[in-house]
């Protein structure tokens, strides 16, 4: 049996309408995976599935069996279900792509917190991602463990690493985007938190992403090495909050050289007019960058804490996302861009 003949066999009709069969939208009501910015594949070398249909029962066990840097890109297909494991692509797991069958129902969750026995905050993620040009679409990672202090949905270090059509739910620290000289892109994504749940030393880009707050606090905290030219890019994304969430910073510096941007991003009325803190180190003012451009919303008024910036037109055509995860020079098909695996 083909590659072809056996995914078409063993997937249900979503993975159909991924692999290009004219499958009508509405028989998948909770299906995302067409808006996809780029191709996805048009085969799957394994299926993980819990009720025993696919080729392995969790996603781990499908991860461990790409080989160690895979000289062909391999594609890995979820289906619906809470997947109760503490995942991890280790950095000789590369040129992988998993493609989950609804972001609402594929869900990976698991309940570390720093303080829990051994555990501390870097240890305490559900998925760790550290291998190179993993492409990860329609799957939610949840940190379950509450209000308890750190708690990572996900640390990701590898480089070329993307996400879309994704969602991060956790409290605080969220996601540690880590990795010096990594580049990560968040397309669409959902991440909510309370706490620096967005941080980190990685260049990370974020499109057109919903980010939440659930409490008074700080949405980032980059710690930019210094001399690196972008830390946390955030382009047409909205900032929203629960209903009692009044009053929210922009971001923080967690080491001196943090670098933060938004541009054309709406910002609900819990940001803060300040805009940004320095974590009460006044020195930080001086070797941080954080500047917006163009934001609207009942959060984009007021006056900004004085040494932050406002950028102009010119300034902000500086962020596209060739400047900003490859330095401008991405070549014909930018690494954000290319297709995933195709047979």
């Amino acid at each position: 049996m083909t590659r072809w003949n056996l995914i078409r066999s063993t997937v249900p009709p979503l993975v159909a309408l991924v692999l290009g069969a004219a499958v009508p939208r509405a028989q998948n009501p909770g299906a995302r995976l067409p808006e996809a910015r780029h191709a996805l594949p048009d085969s799957f070398d394994y299926v993980v599935a819990k009720d025993g249909s696919g080729n392995f029962r969790t996603i781990q066990e499908a991860v461990n069996a790409v080989r160690d840097y895979t000289p062909i890109p391999r594609a890995i297909f979820v289906k619906n279900g809470v997947y109760r494991e503490k995942l991890l692509i280790p950095a000789w797991k590369t040129g992988i792509t998993i493609v989950g069958e609804s972001v609402d129902g594929t869900i990976v969750e698991w309940d570390d917190h720093a303080g829990k026995g051994p555990i501390n905050t870097f240890t305490s993620y559900t998925a760790r991602i550290s291998g190179n040009d993993i492409h990860v679409h329609n799957i939610t990672f949840v940190n379950s463990a509450g209000r308890v202090g750190q708690a990572l949905a996900l640390f990701v270090d590898g480089d070329r690493v993307m996400f879309e059509h994704c969602r991060f739910i956790g409290n605080q620290d969220t996601i540690f985007a880590a990795g010096e000289g990594a580049h990560q892109y968040f397309r669409d994504v959902y991440v909510e938190g309370t706490t620096d749940f967005i941080f980190g030393p990685a260049t990370a880009y974020f499109e057109q992403c919903e980010v939440h707050s659930k409490q008074r606090s700080y949405i980032t905290a980059a710690s930019t090495p210094e001399g690196v030219p972008y830390g946390f890019v955030f382009v047409g994304c909205r900032l929203t909050a629960d209903a009692s969430v009044d009053s929210v910073y922009l971001g923080r510096p967690w080491r001196d050289h943090a670098r933060t941007v938004f541009l054309r991003t709406e910002m609900g009325a819990h940001v803060i007019g300040a805009g940004w803190h320095n974590w009460g180190r006044p020195e930080a003012e001086h070797t941080s960058f954080y500047a917006e451009f163009a934001s609207t919303g009942a959060g984009a008024a007021g006056a900004r804490a004085p040494w932050a910036h406002r950028l102009t037109a010119a300034e902000a055509a500086s962020y596209t996302r060739d400047d900003v995860l490859c330095g401008g020079a991405c070549g014909a098909v930018p690494w954000f861009d290319r297709p995933a695996r195709t047979r």
